[in-house]
C-alpha cells in the first residue's frame, strides 16, 4: 500500500475490458505428474500426524501463536517488519505511540483477525469462490488505518484509494507482468473459481500452488493481493488437510523469499515451446513452483513437528519456569502447575488445587500471574486453564519460530 516497494504501477484506463480470453492464464492445473501426487500424499500424512500427536487444547493454543507467526512472515514478504512482541501487544490493544509502528500493528491485527475467521470456518462454500476471495480482502482492508488504504504510482506519484472487497478499476503492471484489464477481472475470477472450487481434497493439495500464482496473476484488487493469495492458500490447505492451523507455509516462503518471488515471476512467462504444455503460460514453470510450494509445506510441517516434540517442548517450558522461579520472577508453585497442565493438556482450578495441595488464595495468585504472562489461558473462572504460547517467550520455548532478534 502507500510507500511499499511493490513495483505495482497503476495505469489510467478506468474499468476498461479489452476482452482477453481466459485461455491467457492456462494451464490452471498441472496434469499427470506422479511426483506431485507423492509430495501431496507425504504432506497429508505428515500434517495429520502432527495434529494427532498433540492434545486438543495444545492445538487450539498453538494455532493462536501460529496465526501471529503467519501474519509476521506474510507481512515481511511485503516489506513490513512488525516484531512479534509488537503484534502481541497490539492484540491486547497496546499500540505504539509512533504512527508508522501503530499502523503496522493495526495491519497485523487485521491479518490475524481474517485468519482466525477462516480457521473458525468463516468461509462459505469452496475457498476459491469469488465471494470468498472478495470477503477475505474486504475483512482485511476494512480494519486497516486510512494511510494504508492508498496505492501510489511510483512514476506519476498519483494516489488511488483501495476499497475493501472491491475489484480494481485500473490497469496495473507488476514487475514485468502486465495484468489483465480491470473489466476482465470478473470473467477470469469466474474461470478461476470454476476450476479450483470444484476439486477434491487430494487435487486441491496439488493445485494450491497453481491457485496461489494464478490469483496473483489476475491481480484482482488495487492492492493487498499477496496477503489475500497467501490467506487463500492457507484456507485451501486447511480444508484439504484438516491441519489444525498449527503450521504455516508463509514462514517457508519468507525464508526463501527470493526463490518464492522468482518462481512467481517464472510462472508469468509464456509457454517455452511445444514441449511446455498446451496452455498460454509455461507449464514447466508451474510444475517447478508446485514442487517448490509442496516441498516448502512439508519442510514447515517437519519443522513444527521437531519443535513441539512433547519431551523436548516440556523440558524447554519447565526449564524456563525454573529459571524464572530462581530469579524470583515467578511464584514457586508455578513449575508444579505447569507440569500438571503439560501432562493433562488442561485442568480446572479446583482440580489443580487438589493436585498441588495448596490453598485457594495461593493458587489464585499463581494462576493469575501465569495468566497475565500468557503462559496459561482460560475463558473464565469456571473454565479450565490450558497452556498458552506467548510470542514474547518464543525464543525460549519455540526456538527458530521467528528470526533471531525479531
Amino acid at each position: 500500500m502507500a510507500g511499499k516497494p511493490r513495483g505495482e504501477t497503476p495505469l489510467v484506463r478506468q474499468g476498461e475490458d479489452r476482452r482477453e480470453d481466459t485461455f491467457k492464464m492456462e494451464p490452471l492445473l498441472v496434469e499427470g505428474r506422479g511426483e506431485l501426487a507423492d509430495l501431496a500424499l507425504d504432506l497429508a500424512q505428515k500434517a495429520a500426524g502432527l495434529k494427532r500427536s498433540l492434545p486438543a487444547p495444545f492445538v487450539v493454543s498453538l494455532a493462536d501463536l501460529v496465526r501471529a507467526m503467519n501474519c509476521y512472515y506474510s507481512n515481511l514478504i511485503e516489506g513490513h517488519d512488525t516484531r512479534p512482541i509488537d503484534i502481541e501487544r497490539a492484540l491486547r490493544k497496546d499500540y505504539s505511540k509512533d504512527k508508522k509502528k501503530r499502523d503496522l500493528q493495526r495491519e497485523a491485527v487485521a491479518h490475524i483477525a481474517v485468519q482466525q475467521w477462516i480457521d473458525a470456518g468463516g468461509l462459505s462454500g469452496p475457498a476459491a469462490s469469488i465471494e470468498n476471495i472478495r470477503e477475505i480482502h474486504r475483512r482485511f482492508c476494512q480494519q486497516l488505518p486510512p494511510d494504508l488504504l492508498w496505492v501510489e504510482d511510483p512514476t506519476t506519484k498519483g494516489r488511488s484509494e483501495v476499497v475493501p472487497g472491491a475489484l480494481r478499476q485500473n490497469d496495473v503492471v507488476v514487475g514485468r507482468h502486465v495484468a489483465i484489464s480491470p473489466g476482465a477481472v470478473p470473467r477470469f475470477l469466474a474461470r478461476y473459481a470454476d476450476v479450483y472450487g470444484k476439486l477434491g481434497k487430494a487435487d486441491t493439495i496439488v493445485a494450491a500452488a497453481a491457485a496461489h500464482h494464478r490469483l496473483a496473476w489476475i491481480h484482482p484488487f488495487a492492492d493487498g493481493n499477496g496477503r489475500v493469495a497467501r490467506l487463500l492458500s492457507h484456507a485451501m490447505l486447511l480444508h484439504a488437510l484438516d491441519s489444525g492451523a498449527i503450521w504455516s507455509v508463509a514462514r517457508g516462503l519468507a525464508r526463501s523469499v527470493e526463490s518464492y518471488k522468482g518462481h512467481l515471476q517464472a510462472c508469468d512467462e509464456p509457454r517455452r515451446g511445444d514441449r511446455d504444455g498446451r496452455g498460454n503460460l509455461s507449464e514447466q514453470a508451474l510444475l517447478d513452483f508446485t514442487r517448490y510450494f509442496l516441498e516448502t509445506c512439508i519442510d514447515q510441517v517437519d519443522f513444527m513437528e521437531r519443535l513441539v516434540q512433547p519431551d523436548k517442548l516440556h523440558a524447554r517450558i519447565l526449564g524456563w519456569a525454573r529459571d524464572e522461579v530462581r530469579r524470583k520472577k515467578l511464584l514457586p508453585r508455578s513449575v508444579h502447575i505447569l507440569e500438571i497442565v503439560l501432562a493433562r493438556g488442561q485442568m480446572h482450578r479446583d482440580e489443580l488445587r487438589l493436585s498441588i495441595g495448596t490453598g485457594d488464595r495461593q493458587l489464585r495468585r499463581t494462576v493469575s500471574e501465569l495468566l497475565e504472562l500468557g503462559v496459561l489461558t482460560s475463558e473464565g473462572q469456571a473454565a479450565p486453564v490450558k497452556l498458552g504460547f506467548p510470542a514474547a517467550l518464543a525464543p525460549q520455548w519455540m526456538p527458530g519460530l521467528f528470526p533471531e532478534g525479531a
